[in-house]
């Protein structure tokens, strides 16, 4: 797994845990590098994604819920929800990450931790994001600006 990969993998399984049971995102963090040591850069990554992702989760899943009104969100599974909000931070919020490499390492967590049709959803409703991502970008962008 190349080294981003793997600090977004592990930004992953913080979110999913909080998702799934509300816990420290910090002590979830630090027990997940623990497990896995990431050189500082990269946890420095994880953590970005992790507190960037956090304080936009609903206004995510609004844009998640308006752009792909075919994939209801409380019908979307909780590890493949998060791979959503990662790679629609990613390009819409955070910008250093090009959109096709968003979306690639999107579907490649997705091989990872989702079912058989995961890689597929996700990239699908990626595809339906990225054909809206100015206007996500903006909104997101405003509301990150609050936070």
């Amino acid at each position: 797994m190349k080294p981003r990969t793997r600090a977004r993998s592990i930004a992953l399984q913080v979110l999913y845990e909080i998702d799934i049971a509300n816990h420290s995102p910090a002590d979830i963090l630090n027990q997940r590098l623990e497990e896995s040591p990431l050189p500082n850069e990269l946890a420095d990554f994880s953590r970005q994604i992790i507190f960037g992702v956090l304080p936009l989760a609903h206004e995510l899943d609004q844009i998640i819920a308006k752009y792909a009104p075919e994939w209801p969100l409380d019908q979307i599974a909780a590890i493949d929800r998060n791979i959503l909000r990662v790679a629609c931070w990613e390009f819409a919020v955070q910008g250093e990450t090009p959109v096709k490499v968003a979306i690639n390492e999107a579907v490649e967590l997705a091989k990872m931790y989702g079912s058989d049709s995961a890689p597929r959803f996700v990239n699908g409703v990626l595809g339906s994001l990225v054909e809206h991502q100015h206007e996500i970008k903006q909104q997101l962008q405003s509301v990150a600006k609050e936070n």
